[in-house]
């Protein structure tokens, strides 16, 4: 029933790409929009980055029919990857905040049309201990650096470094775990 939502959706976007783009927003446009409006403050830069997701779309209008593609995964990947990058440009030009409600906004980010490994990963984040889960959240969701993180959590840069390291190694070996892998030993993890 979705793929033949989408695939006509699709359709409707290669032979007129403004009313199915339209069709896109009327159906997805509010949680795009949140999406991206989590990650970059500005509105005209929320907006802008909205637009490139549709452009991409109407791009790959073919590819993603052929593929058989779940649309509204793709879109909010999409959005999400684009405000990402557009979020990492602007911060690079100036000092950009980033929000402070990063638990909300990994829970957003994570919540649609995860994959099996991906809803065990946020699970697995989720199940860490403070500050692991803040560093975690803060490095890898909203896009901190070590030393950032570091000055928010009152933490040597090289503290934060270790935990994640450490984190990571501990992540791996409880999702092989989780799928029924065990790691034998350090070279595993």
């Amino acid at each position: 029933m979705q793929k033949t939502k989408d695939r006509q959706l699709l359709q409707t976007v290669r032979r007129n790409p403004q009313e199915g783009l339209e069709e896109i927003l009327a159906l997805y446009g509010g949680t795009l929009q949140a999406l991206v409006r989590r990650i970059l403050q500005d509105p005209r830069d929320a907006e802008e980055c909205l637009s490139d997701v549709l452009v991409q779309c109407w791009r790959m209008a073919e590819q993603l029919e052929e593929q058989e593609i779940n649309l509204k995964g793709w879109l909010i990947v999409t959005a999400r990857n684009k405000a990402i990058d557009r979020y990492r440009r602007l911060r690079k030009e100036s000092t950009v905040p980033l929000p402070e409600d990063f638990e909300l906004m990994a829970e957003e980010l994570l919540e649609s049309d995860r994959s099996e490994a991906e809803e065990v990963m946020a699970d697995l984040v989720d199940e860490l201990e403070a500050p692991d889960r803040e560093i975690f959240i803060r490095r890898y969701y909203g896009m901190q650096s070590s030393r950032e993180i570091g000055r928010a959590l009152q933490m040597e840069e090289h503290a934060v470094n270790v935990r994640l390291s450490r984190g990571r190694a501990r992540l791996k070996q409880r999702f092989l775990k989780r799928f029924g892998k065990e790691c034998s030993n350090e070279k595993d993890l």
